[in-house]
């Protein structure tokens, strides 16, 4: 069964996210404030994590960086703010996506189960398991990304992102075309949350966004992959 971890210091939101995930058949843990959070996320290794934004204490983006020293788990961030700022400092230490409070219950379980779909590894269009391209080397099948002798440190997200632009060498995708190939076709939230994590790849692969070796910018399209000669 897959394992969801609520954090929100609200128990009124926790018991109706709860109610929702249960009912997809989904077991839930929860936390009420960010120490207790860090300390489940380790000992219980949830499958996705809920965690809303304004917790007292340590916050959610503390929560967040703690656990991703030592956890890739999928993590759904929620907002009592709009402010674009909040949601990409959130993507940017390491959100899988987020919602703004008050939200929707069908929508959050939609995102959970689209993050879900796309860390299992559906939807990234790639049928081999090795992919070389110079000194860069995916496997897909260890889930490794090597650039010369080095192991590159990347989240499933950006190892997916990758993959998904490696595929198709010299292909322009557009930020749609990604988000439906690695977030899922029903991914209801903002499309520059692929400008995110594309920063994050090319800081993985020690990429440069002027000059790049991987990762090329079509201004006012997308992006592709170049494969290095």
């Amino acid at each position: 069964m897959t394992k969801i971890l609520v954090v929100d210091d609200e128990a009124s939101i926790r018991r109706l996210v709860r109610s929702y995930l249960e009912n997809e058949t989904f077991e839930v843990l929860e936390a009420d404030n960010g120490e207790q959070a860090v300390a489940l996320a380790r000992s219980a290794q949830p499958d996705l994590i809920v965690l809303d934004v304004g917790l007292p204490g340590l916050d959610g983006i503390e929560v967040l960086r703690t656990i991703r020293t030592f956890s890739d788990v999928c993590v759904v961030m929620l907002t009592a703010r709009s402010e674009e700022v909040d949601k990409l400092i959130g993507l940017s230490v390491g959100a899988d996506d987020y919602l703004t409070k008050p939200f929707s219950p069908r929508e959050l379980v939609a995102r959970i189960k689209a993050v879900l779909r796309r860390n299992r590894g559906i939807g990234t269009g790639v049928d081999n398991d090795r992919l070389e391209y110079g000194d860069l080397t995916i496997d897909l099948a260890r889930r490794r990304v090597t650039v010369g002798t080095k192991d590159a440190e990347l989240t499933t997200l950006e190892l997916d992102l990758l993959a998904a632009l490696a595929s198709q060498p010299g292909r322009v995708f557009s930020r749609r075309q990604l988000i439906e190939a690695i977030w899922g076709w029903d991914y209801f939230g903002d499309e520059r949350v692929v400008d995110v994590h594309i920063r994050k790849l090319r800081k993985a692969l020690g990429d440069d966004a002027v000059e790049p070796h991987y990762v090329g910018t079509v201004r006012g399209v997308g992006y592709k992959f170049i494969p290095e000669s």
